[in-house]
């Protein structure tokens, strides 16, 4: 029987490029983000609704996110793996400056929308003894100065470790995913120096496909250093 996976943030950048390789694997897909046509195209492409859902959901809205929970259960039987992806940016400015409103969404996206994920889905992941996968960031391991995006990050980091704490003894694995500067519709200038969506994915892949005895807590990813 195939493994199903749970997909937030799934309609671009690093969401998108590990629905591509989870699918690859033989994984059935929920494709969960707001934007519904981006994520229907990427159903096509994925082999449509027998392969792929695409489910639209804010992920600040519990209900969305129990109802894509359900769907995915009701049409796959099963959830086996979950990944908590979707995320924002701030605004420059630092703490002294920066846009507030977008830090009420960006807090309420990064924060609060990955705890209400884990919550809408835990239920069906102690079932499967599945796989919990947090996007977090090498912004939450290292201190940026004025930088609430990086704060948002340092509280996945936490959200990740008190999870695998609080589910010690289910079976169910937990797996921070911190990249480095990643090439994603996240910027809206192209970075200099960066990794690729798909640099991510592939970090996915290997943390989902170690037996289950092996639990793989952390992944830091970076772009080597340029060569001088």
């Amino acid at each position: 029987m195939s493994k199903v996976m749970l997909i937030t943030g799934a309609s671009t950048g690093i969401g998108a490029a590990t629905a591509r390789a989870a699918a690859k694997e033989g994984y059935k897909l929920a494709l969960a983000a707001r934007s519904i046509d981006k994520l229907k195209a990427l159903q096509d492409e994925l082999g449509g609704p027998d392969q792929a859902l695409s489910l639209e959901c804010d992920v600040q809205d519990f209900d969305q996110q129990k109802s894509v929970v359900k769907q995915t259960v009701d049409q796959f039987g099963r959830l086996d793996a979950v990944f908590a992806n979707a995320g924002r940016g701030g605004s420059p400015g630092g703490f002294s400056g920066a846009d507030h409103e977008a830090w009420r969404d960006m807090i309420l996206t990064n924060i609060y929308g990955v705890g209400l994920t884990l919550q809408a889905a835990l239920p069906a992941l102690r079932e499967s003894k599945g796989h919990v996968l947090l996007t977090g960031s090498a912004a939450g391991r290292a201190t940026i100065p004025g930088s609430m995006y990086s704060a948002t990050k340092w509280a996945v980091s936490a959200i990740g470790y008190g999870l695998r704490e609080e589910l010690r003894g289910s079976g169910i694995r937990v797996t921070l995913i911190e990249p480095g500067m990643v090439d994603t519709p996240f910027f809206d200038e192209k970075p200099e120096h960066a990794l690729v969506d798909d640099d991510i994915a592939r970090a996915v892949i290997y943390a989902l496909s170690q037996p289950s005895h092996v639990d793989v807590n952390e992944i830091l990813v970076r772009p080597t250093p340029k060569v001088e």
